[in-house]
């Protein structure tokens, strides 16, 4: 039986990057060695991190000024290290999720933290706006894109501070105006790569702004100079993002990413709504492409893990939503085919028949 994955991440990978990162696992370019056992010095991987850094600066439009780091701790150490490289008295945030409040929280050690809005009260089903950013900040912070809770801030915003953003889970699914930013940030598990690996586009010129001292491996500054070299990076997760973002190219860049995520989007979204066993828990304004949340209608709230269980025998993988808000959760990233999207919309539908006279 086919599997399709909607798995939160770590997640769904084009089939062809699998296979080929396999097969460098094997041997990497014929040099008889797996990737996993060479030198990140060694003269065949510098090529790996050029090309992908080439890739990052081509599909986004990044412009001049900008470097494109591969580190690793994932977007959680990123929540330390972007107050540690650019809060120097105070710094603004926007409460969309958990990983947003995270991000909140790392950031209170380093100077004054101001909550701009939080949609908190409504468990995070919308986007808050119309909020008022202190002209006084060093940086406003937001979180894209809400993998818990299904909501996406889908269109670069216009302030007048600094901005930073976690793009972890939707970056190249849109194009996107860097120059807006002065650091994007992620980790590669959900759009770009396996785990292990976070991207950091951070904006030369604003790093090294600060008064305290900046541990040496929590510096930016270290990074931008060794070339994601200073220490051993990960080296596999970074050929499979290499191969990822080679992909994208491939099949027509990020501008191709986008109309198929919201060719996606709208398939699904029109079932959850037409459907009378589920209802979507995002507003509908602010609706994730990414990942897609809902639940069961309320009459309909003791079938849920009968659908669960429906669903999975038909090969639905990773649906079942995070454990903090229930139901379900499909996520559909740049590399989940159209046919699997429709694979859940038929299970759906077929369930439904089953249960609604």
């Amino acid at each position: 039986m086919k599997k399709h994955n909607f798995n939160a991440g770590p997640s769904i990978l084009p089939r062809e990057v699998i296979e080929d990162t396999a097969k460098a696992v094997l041997d990497f370019n014929g040099s008889g060695l797996s990737i996993m056992e060479i030198s990140h010095r060694a003269k065949d991987f510098q090529p790996v991190v050029d090309e992908a850094v080439a890739l990052f600066k081509e599909l986004l439009n990044i412009p001049e000024g900008n470097s494109v780091l591969f580190l690793g701790g994932g977007a959680s150490l990123e929540f330390c290290m972007i107050p540690y490289n650019f809060l120097e008295k105070k710094a603004a945030y926007l409460n969309t999720g958990v990983w947003a409040k995270k991000a909140m929280k790392e950031a209170k050690a380093f100077g004054e933290v101001v909550e701009v809005a939080s949609s908190a009260e409504a468990t995070y089903t919308y986007i808050p706006k119309d909020y008022e950013i202190p002209a006084d900040v060093d940086y406003f912070h937001i979180t894209t894109n809400n993998t818990i809770y299904g909501t996406e801030i889908k269109e670069d915003l216009n302030v007048n501070v600094p901005m930073i953003a976690d793009m972890s889970s939707d970056i190249f699914s849109r194009p996107i105006d860097v120059s807006k930013y002065i650091c994007i940030y992620g980790g590669a598990q959900k759009n770009l790569a396996p785990a292990g690996v976070t991207f950091v586009i951070v904006k030369n010129d604003c790093v090294g702004k600060v008064s305290r001292y900046i541990p040496t491996m929590l510096n930016y500054q270290t990074h931008i100079d060794g070339g994601s070299m200073f220490n051993t990076p990960p080296v596999l997760p970074i050929y499979a993002a290499l191969l990822t973002l080679r992909w994208i190219k491939a099949q027509g860049g990020v501008k191709e990413m986008e109309r198929r995520a919201i060719e996606k989007a709208d398939m699904l979204y029109g079932e959850i709504d037409r459907n009378k066993l589920f209802v979507g828990t995002a507003k509908p304004e602010d609706r994730s492409r990414m990942n897609i949340c809902f639940v069961m209608a309320p009459e309909y709230k003791e079938l849920e893990a009968d659908f669960l269980k429906f669903a999975t025998e038909r090969g639905m993988v990773g649906i079942k939503g995070h454990r903090s808000v229930g139901g379900f959760r499909a996520s559909c990233y740049n590399a989940m085919p159209k046919e699997s999207v429709q694979a859940l919309i038929d299970c759906m539908q077929e369930f439904e028949k089953l249960h609604v006279k």
